[in-house]
């Protein structure tokens, strides 16, 4: 499950899941819900992404920008999101989605960059929450 959260200059999401995968999985969806409608999206594309990082909040800021780069790099919309190896330091992905085509896909927002700015993991009764906000 996932929330848009709105700001005065930034867009946020909130996701939560039962495990901290999940929950980026759901961030993962929410944050092409921002770019495009998701009814407009098909899951008829699979790519393989793999991210690195530091730590936790870090993977979150990257995979993020890893996805958000497949859409404004090579038109990649994400509809579908299943994590088969996570750790708080890394995490291998199978996308599934559609190629951008102006007149199919419904866009709604530029979103120019995953950012720091309150950026939130936690773990909470019955799982995992997350909270990013997005420079539009």
């Amino acid at each position: 499950m996932y929330s848009i959260l709105e700001h005065p200059a930034d867009l946020g999401i909130e996701a939560r899941g039962k495990t901290l995968s999940e929950a980026f999985e759901e961030a993962a969806v929410g944050l092409t819900s921002i770019i495009v409608d998701l009814d407009s999206v098909s899951a008829i594309n699979d790519r393989t992404l793999t991210v690195d990082a530091e730590d936790a909040e870090s993977l979150l800021v990257r995979w993020l920008s890893e996805l958000l780069y497949l859409y404004d790099g090579e038109g990649f919309l994400t509809k579908e999101v299943d994590i088969q190896q996570f750790s708080r330091t890394r995490l291998k992905a199978n996308l599934r989605g559609d190629t951008y085509v102006e007149g199919k896909h419904r866009t709604r927002l530029d979103v120019k960059a995953v950012t720091y700015h309150q950026l939130e993991i936690q773990e909470v009764p019955g799982g995992w929450y997350v909270r990013v906000y997005l420079d539009i």
